[in-house]
């Protein structure tokens, strides 16, 4: 095989290593544009710079909350919710619960009754799509001592 034999036959690859090269390239950014779009919900918050400079405030609230030593757990029973609040000593905490579910993926929201009690409140669940929610509830004790109580609870 001659030089010039050689070479024709090397320098008929070259071009398709930089249009393979181009390829993976334009797949790889397409992998990552259809995993980018298809993973957002949308959801945004409103004025997120103004969040974003409280953020001291949402700290010191979540101190005070956990000073008051409250733990709560909610339970998905059919179509309601039982939700147990006890003091760092285990007593349960009396009080008052306003609430709501939220659903994380398009930000759907549903009041909820109040339920009043003593350490244990029933709150019943209105007809919502099957699929993850957030129970995001406000505790006032008799007191008057405020906790935030969220937990995400898959709907069947």
């Amino acid at each position: 095989m001659s030089r010039q034999a050689f070479d024709a036959n090397r320098s008929r690859w070259i071009p398709w290593v930089f249009v393979g090269g181009m390829a993976l390239v334009v797949v790889v950014n397409g992998v990552l544009i259809v995993s980018a779009i298809s993973t957002f919900t949308g959801v945004s918050v409103d004025r997120s710079y103004d969040r974003g400079r409280t953020y001291n405030h949402v700290l010191r609230e979540a101190d005070r909350q956990n000073a008051l030593g409250w733990s709560a757990t909610v339970a998905l029973d059919g179509q309601r919710l039982d939700i147990i609040v006890r003091d760092r000593e285990g007593s349960y905490v009396p009080g008052q619960i306003e609430a709501h579910m939220l659903r994380p993926l398009d930000g759907e929201r549903v009041d909820l009754p109040d339920a009043t009690g003593v350490g244990r409140f029933t709150v019943e669940l209105p007809e919502l799509r099957a699929g993850q929610w957030e129970f995001r509830g406000l505790l006032t004790s008799s007191k008057g001592e405020r906790r935030d109580i969220r937990q995400r609870v898959n709907l069947p």
